[in-house]
């Protein structure tokens, strides 16, 4: 369970910088508090910490939930691209939102993955009585 312990951490650390993101772009593009508009850039940053604040709502329970019926290296290395998808989104997302799909797609194809480990694992825990 090490490296799910180890993604999920990981996870929190890409939020954590993600967020601080957009503190430094919120002074720099003159964006004060608690306005969330006004500076194109700044929204773009702002919507990736949004967007990932609402993945990793789905992430986090679907990586453990997995992980509890399959080798745990398994979920974490979808768990890895989950967070290289959210990377490459950030990145292409403040550059161009209209480029945000491959990092999203590689963000959402793990989550979906992970959630489908869990619901079979638990029928056929289920089933196995």
């Amino acid at each position: 369970m090490d490296w799910i312990v180890l993604v999920s951490l990981l996870a929190i650390l890409q939020l954590v910088l993600f967020s601080s993101l957009v503190s430094r772009a919120r002074g720099r593009y003159g964006v004060r508090a608690p306005a969330i508009g006004g500076h194109d850039i700044f929204e773009r940053y702002y919507r990736v910490h949004a967007n990932t604040v609402e993945q990793l709502v789905m992430f986090l329970p679907a990586l453990w939930l997995a992980a509890r019926y399959v080798p745990p290296l398994w979920p974490a290395l979808l768990g890895a691209l989950y967070l290289v998808g959210r990377l490459l989104y950030a990145r292409a997302y403040v550059i161009d939102p209209a480029r945000r799909a491959l990092g999203f797609v590689l963000s959402v194809l793990p989550i979906i993955a992970l959630a489908l480990i869990g619901l079979v694992g638990a029928i056929a825990h289920l089933a196995r009585g």
